[in-house]
C-alpha cells in the first residue's frame, strides 16, 4: 500500500507564504516524478506542479508560476511545495502524487491532503 502524508497547510492572509511537505515510505520514490495537486471546495482536483525524478525539470500551471516552487529530497523521500504570495484563489486541499505520465497524469494513490486557506 502506497502511503503519502502531506503536511504544512494552514490559514494565512493573502501575500503570506507556506511550505508544504509530502513524505512517503515508498522505496521507489527517487525513480518517479512527483506532483502536487489541489482541490477547492466544489471543484475537481487540478494539477499544480511537477518535478522530475532527478529534480532537473519542473512544470507549473500558469496561475502559480513565479509564486510556487516544487522541490524534492530523494534521501528523505519527500517532496515540497514552497508557496509565496498566496492568493485567496489558492485555497484548497493540497495533495501530492506520483506522476505516471509526465507532467500531469498521477498514479491513483492519494494521501489525506493538507488544507490551505488564504484569507483576503
Amino acid at each position: 500500500q502506497v502511503q503519502l502524508v502531506e503536511s504544512g497547510g494552514g490559514l494565512v492572509q493573502a501575500g503570506a507564504s507556506l511550505r508544504l511537505s509530502c513524505a512517503t515510505s515508498e522505496r521507489t520514490f527517487s525513480a518517479y516524478a512527483m506532483g502536487w495537486f489541489r482541490q477547492a471546495s466544489g471543484k475537481e482536483r487540478e494539477f499544480v506542479a511537477a518535478i522530475s525524478s532527478g529534480s532537473v525539470t519542473s512544470y507549473y500551471i500558469d496561475s502559480v508560476k513565479g509564486r510556487f516552487t516544487i522541490s524534492r529530497d530523494n534521501a528523505k523521500n519527500t517532496v515540497y511545495l514552497q508557496m509565496n504570495s498566496l492568493k485567496p484563489e489558492d485555497t484548497a486541499v493540497y495533495y501530492c502524487a506520483f506522476i505516471e505520465r509526465w507532467p500531469v497524469a498521477p498514479l491513483p494513490y492519494w494521501g489525506q491532503g493538507t488544507q490551505v486557506t488564504v484569507s483576503s
